[in-house]
């Protein structure tokens, strides 16, 4: 196949009207985006592997319903952020409570993480599920406002303010603040 054949409007197109390699190449493009979104915003292996599960069925079911307005990556981080609220309002949580700083890094990984980054991650795991959705999406995956806007369903003007909260609570507490 071509490269041409392999873009990703085409792609969706091609899902659409069943095509399995089509949506296959479509998961496969963006899977390791999911996971890892999923993976900052859980802060935990075996709930990221169920979210993502339950997104790609939801996906694999609604594919139908995708509009190209947006980019596929962010329409999967769409139905992950709503499988974890989802969760959350199952399990009657707020916030998810530390237990453990996801352990499953390989060895490079392992090298690298250093406290600094154990603190981030705990920092970010007592934050909000609002303000911890709205930081992983513009710092770590680069989203703009308007993406963000969409993705979480809010106004562009909650989004900024919730950064803006979320930025400052994270450097209050990486500073030794409660």
């Amino acid at each position: 196949m071509t490269l041409e054949n392999h873009n990703e409007e085409n792609l969706i197109k091609r899902a659409k009207e069943g095509d399995k390699y089509a949506f296959n190449i479509l998961i496969s493009n963006n899977f390791s985006i999911l996971k890892g979104y999923v993976l900052k915003l859980t802060c935990n292996k075996e709930l990221t592997e169920d979210i993502v599960q339950e997104t790609l069925l939801s996906a694999v079911i609604h594919i139908d319903s995708f509009t190209p307005k947006t980019k596929f990556s962010t329409w999967l981080i769409k139905i992950a952020t709503n499988k974890y609220r989802d969760y959350l309002r199952k399990v009657n949580e707020t916030d998810v409570l530390l237990d453990v700083i996801p352990s499953s890094y390989d060895i490079e990984d392992e090298v690298i993480m250093k406290e600094e980054l154990k603190e981030v991650l705990k920092i970010l795991k007592a934050m909000p599920e609002d303000k911890r959705t709205i930081f992983i999406l513009k710092h770590y995956y680069g989203y703009s406002y308007e993406e963000i806007s969409s993705i979480v369903n809010c106004p562009i003007g909650t989004v900024r303010s919730r950064l803006h909260y979320g930025i400052k609570e994270i450097i209050s507490k990486f500073n030794g603040g409660r």
